[in-house]
């Protein structure tokens, strides 16, 4: 009987072991053993071992090189963004004030829009002839001609950041009210008591009472943003002159041209150097809780 009862929660979970071992571990053990090969679909005779040759190209590739960077800034600015404006949302929807069931319900659709349909919407937005942004900005007088901003290498990354950005504070913005939302109110009776600012209960009892949920989002949206591809290939397709390109965009480019070995070495390159990035944060945040 006890045998049983100890076997019992191991049944439960097994399912859930199966599906991750075949949706995640098997395909990852497939992608390293593919990134020591001349995995080339479209010479598919010519298959073999090479060892570190694409871990090798890929460091010498300029292409791979600027796309590492654009990547790093495409993260900074994208997560950074999202974070301080999905925080500034998060407070207000925690005020009282006719209308916040739906104010909240509305926010939520840049969240819960697929990312296609997101990057179609606003290629239209930002387009040159017949976008909405170029007719409102002509309208006020900002701009004496339209703008193609999609095209033109100093404005295209910035139009898709702003669009990533756009996309991501409905999840900040949620994720932190319900952190907020389970702030004692007498710390902040306490505060008012004591004469504290707003500023003052902000930094010193509103963040440090929601690190753990701050610490939690900021760590999946970077994930997520540094293997965003729908809404920068659905934009822009990498384009102009490969000034949109991020690692997630080449790694699908070359993927999609079937030359698989090389796109497997540059996934492992970025899910290493999100590790890099994930790790020090992980450790950082385990240390302050002990």
């Amino acid at each position: 009987m006890n045998k049983k009862k100890s076997i019992y929660p191991y049944l439960l979970v097994a399912p859930a072991v199966l599906v991750i071992l075949c949706v995640v571990f098997i395909p990852v053990c497939n992608a390293v053993l593919m990134s020591f090969q001349s995995y080339d679909l479209r010479r598919p005779k010519n298959i073999a071992w090479i060892h570190f040759q694409n871990y090798i190209e890929a460091f010498g590739d300029p292409l791979f090189q600027s796309a590492l960077i654009r990547t790093l800034l495409w993260v900074l600015f994208g997560v950074g963004f999202q974070f301080i404006f999905g925080f500034i949302l998060a407070l207000i929807l925690n005020q009282q004030f006719r209308g916040r069931g739906v104010v909240r319900a509305l926010s939520m659709i840049p969240w819960v829009t697929p990312g296609v349909l997101i990057g179609l919407m606003w290629r239209w937005i930002y387009d040159g002839n017949n976008g909405v942004l170029n007719d409102i900005l002509l309208k006020l007088g900002l701009i004496q001609e339209k703008i193609p901003f999609l095209s033109e290498v100093s404005t295209a990354f910035p139009a898709v950041i702003v669009t990533i950005v756009w996309q991501g504070i409905p999840f900040f913005a949620l994720m932190l009210l319900a952190a907020l939302q389970g702030v004692p109110q007498d710390m902040y009776e306490a505060a008012d008591i004591d004469g504290a600012t707003k500023l003052q209960k902000l930094f010193f009892i509103t963040l440090p009472s929601i690190k753990n949920t701050i610490f939690v989002t900021v760590l999946l949206r970077i994930i997520w943003v540094a293997n965003s591809v729908d809404v920068i290939f659905n934009m822009t397709e990498g384009g102009p002159a490969y000034s949109t390109q991020t690692l997630s965009v080449y790694i699908y480019q070359k993927a999609n041209a079937l030359n698989l070995g090389y796109a497997s070495a540059m996934a492992i390159i970025l899910a290493l150097c999100l590790l890099v990035v994930v790790v020090p944060y992980l450790k950082m945040n385990f240390s302050e809780e002990k």
